[in-house]
């Protein structure tokens, strides 16, 4: 390791080491096909979901694995009785729940069982949360707002544990799922309150509460009766060769449960389902969110190395990093959510969709690799126009569908505006020669609208929020440092393009300059950065603040360069739950301290 680093002058030969050793770690961790898969933190409420459906499937030899899920639980309980949605997590109100729920109903060790319970109430009341039927029910819809992705199917669970009766159903929001018969492309007009990723739950738990309920309008019944078996059919179409939708163990599992107790007939879609809730459980009785993060890590990797690359991996590893990236495009129509052929999801697995993010990571990756063949300009291309088809009218990114800006995870958002905009900025710059003079017009015009976007976007004190991270030490559990960061890092990677108009790059001076002077007040005394001054520091905060602050502030990286040296002594690289996924869930995946490090050691490098 480095060692104390002077405040006011530090070595490049003892950087250009640590360098060396920390590329050296990640490129031990490609996989035998030659690219990275990452690993998510187990998660207590992936691990509580999955185990009801494995429970109410009746089969004999799932006995075991939901007594193993029950050990994990058990011995990752918090000390204030409740549950985070990982080991590192804070308690909170939405795993606590089904994690009493999937004990309450999975769990036969009474002694076990009534301990376990006892301590998640004891939790819940300091929430002011009692299990009083109607106060349960409004603390969840309350805390969720309209955004009914995860309050619905939470309070579903409840019911089919037992923990509500089925009376609460005529409390429940009835979830419209006789919409998801007409065109995806309509969706957007009747302001669902489900995000577009979740359409199989809004189907599966749609149709669990409409048959449990006693009380509705009849026409409105009559309709509903008549939709169930079409839109059965049509989640039955949805479904992946994997068997999980998105790959999300939640996502699966409550579709799985809701089809379940609901009496659907869908056995296709329960089967492959139940093979791939089995399939995902780790050796150690727990579930992880998602099958793993692939794709998104193996281009953060590769962008990380960046110029490096060919100094820490062969011509032969580099070639298959590329055909990987290369092959895992999407060229069709997606059976999912109807997405266009060009765009990247997050995982090479067949239940993973394109998204705005990956599509811009994996069109980066490309461009770093970019050796001039057909195959790769043409990937760039079909990806920048993927995204341009993606773009909403404010000039920002969405994650997945254009259009769908009535609840948070579906509007645009700063990181990945500034992803898309370095996405086609670096395309304009490399690849300018190759594309018609009406591409290009198009291409930089969309980087055009996306800059406003990011100017209208960024906060008087200079600050980003990002859309799919946040910090659980913040007061709302936000995550400037992280936002204003990747946005700056992007920003700064463009900066230097020639294809820039000097127009566009006095605004993008502009907004760096704000970025950079919020990044440095935010951080810590001892040098570090969390979400937020004073906030609980991180190695992916502070490296990635460091990197959006090399071309402007030295003494202020060389604080945190020093910080990261002490906190990765002995090869200690802990992640921190800065991931915010689905509608309100935490998680961790274990390579991005590492793959952080590394590029903001490499940027310090080649300031």
């Amino acid at each position: 390791m480095l060692g104390k680093i002077n405040t006011t002058l530090i070595s490049k030969e003892l950087l250009e080491k640590q360098f060396l050793y920390l590329s050296r770690l990640l490129t031990e961790q490609l996989n035998t096909e030659g690219f990275w898969t990452g690993r998510l933190a187990s998660s207590a409420l992936a691990t509580s979901v999955a185990m009801v459906p494995l429970k109410l499937h009746k089969n004999i030899g799932f006995g075991e694995k939901i007594e193993l899920g029950l050990s994990w639980l058990f011995a990752n309980v918090n000390n204030d009785g409740g549950f985070g949605d990982t080991p590192e997590s804070k308690s909170n109100v939405s795993t606590s729940l089904l994690c009493y729920a999937a004990i309450n109903y999975c769990c036969n060790d009474d002694t076990s069982r009534k301990n376990a319970l006892s301590g998640i109430k004891n939790y819940l009341e300091t929430q002011q949360i009692s299990f009083d039927s109607n106060n349960l029910t409004s603390s969840v819809l309350k805390f969720y707002g309209r955004d009914y992705t995860f309050s619905v199917p939470i309070l579903s669970m409840l019911v089919i544990c037992g923990v509500l009766n089925e009376e609460a159903c005529n409390r429940l929001p009835q979830l419209p799922f006789e919409f998801t018969l007409l065109p995806a492309s309509w969706y957007r007009f009747f302001k669902l309150e489900v995000v577009s990723y979740a359409i199989p739950a809004l189907v599966a738990v749609g149709i669990f509460i409409f048959r449990k309920r006693t009380k509705g309008n009849l026409l409105f019944r009559f309709i509903r009766q008549k939709s169930i078996d079409p839109a059965l059919k049509k989640l039955t179409e949805m479904i992946p060769e994997s068997g999980g939708f998105l790959e999300a163990i939640p996502l699966t599992a409550f579709v799985c449960m809701a089809l379940m107790a609901g009496d659907s007939d869908c056995p296709a879609v329960i089967k492959k389902g139940m093979i791939f809730l089995v399939k995902q459980q780790r050796p150690d009785g727990s579930w992880p969110i998602d099958t793993d993060l692939s794709t998104w890590v193996t281009t953060l990797g590769i962008k990380a190395l960046g110029p490096k690359l060919y100094q820490s991996l062969s011509v032969e590893s580099v070639e298959s990093l590329k055909v990987h990236v290369l092959n895992i495009q999407y060229k069709e129509k997606h059976p999912f959510n109807g997405a266009k052929p060009g765009g990247w999801g997050w995982t090479n697995y067949t239940g993973s969709v394109p998204d705005a993010d990956d599509t811009s990571g994996a069109i980066l990756a490309l461009l770093q690799m970019y050796t001039g063949k057909n195959e790769e300009t043409e990937a760039i291309i079909n990806g920048c126009n993927w995204l341009l088809g993606l773009q909403n009218s404010d000039g920002g990114f969405p994650t997945f569908c254009k259009g769908w800006g009535r609840l948070p995870f579906d509007s645009s958002s700063a990181d990945l505006t500034g992803h898309a905009f370095a996405a086609f900025i670096l395309t304009l710059e490399k690849l300018g020669d190759k594309l018609t003079p009406k591409v290009y017009k198009s291409f930089f015009k969309s980087a055009v609208k996306a800059s406003g976007f990011l100017r209208k976007a960024q906060h008087s004190s200079g600050y980003w929020l990002p859309l799919w991270f946040g910090n659980q030490h913040t007061i709302d559990q936000t995550n400037p440092v992280y936002g204003t960061a990747k946005v700056s890092i992007y920003l700064d990677d463009c900066i230097v393009c020639k294809c820039l108009s000097e127009s566009l790059r006095s605004v993008l001076e502009h907004m760096l300059d704000k970025a950079r002077i919020y990044l440095v007040t935010q951080q810590n005394n001892d040098g570090s950065w969390g979400g937020a001054i004073d906030s609980k520091p991180s190695i992916e905060e502070t490296s990635l603040a460091i990197g959006a602050l090399v071309s402007g502030n030295e003494s202020a990286c060389i604080k945190g360069l020093n910080w990261l040296d002490n906190e990765t002594k002995n090869h200690k690289f802990t992640s921190a739950p800065i991931g915010l996924y689905f509608a309100a869930l935490w998680y961790d995946e274990e390579m991005y301290p590492l793959i952080y490090y590394i590029e903001t050691l490499r940027r310090f490098l080649n300031k």
